[in-house]
């Protein structure tokens, strides 16, 4: 058992999976991956997105170190969103994730799946 934050974890990857859980938290941190973006460039991004979810979202990011806010001083406020440099050692695990998510989808068509769960 590993005590972290409060929290029990049976393993490691428990705490790292629970970094990027979440609907749209890997698909954030694959757009900040490419360049700085600002709250609304990155809810055009994410039709279905809602302002509420994508807030909550960014805010665990940050919390969590792997995204950094930055706030200018100007009128109306400015604030982009960047990729930190321990968000940037997660993506390559993110990339392999993606790699084994196009590779299951062509080794287990839906057509596939389908007899398989009429059969079960």
């Amino acid at each position: 058992m590993i005590r972290y934050r409060n929290h029990d974890f049976m393993c490691t990857s428990e705490i790292a999976l629970g970094l990027i859980s979440g609907k749209w938290k890997p698909l954030i941190l694959g757009h900040l991956s490419q360049q700085t973006y600002r709250f609304n460039e990155l809810l055009r991004l994410m039709p279905g997105a809602t302002q509420k979810m994508l807030t909550i979202q960014l805010r665990d990011l940050e919390t969590a170190g792997l995204i950094v806010r930055k706030v200018y001083a100007v009128v109306p406020p400015k604030v982009e969103y960047s990729l930190t440099d321990t968000g940037k050692r997660l993506m390559s695990i993110l990339v392999q994730l993606c790699d084994f998510g196009a590779d299951y989808i062509r080794a287990f068509p839906e057509e596939n799946q389908a007899a398989a769960e009429q059969h079960a």
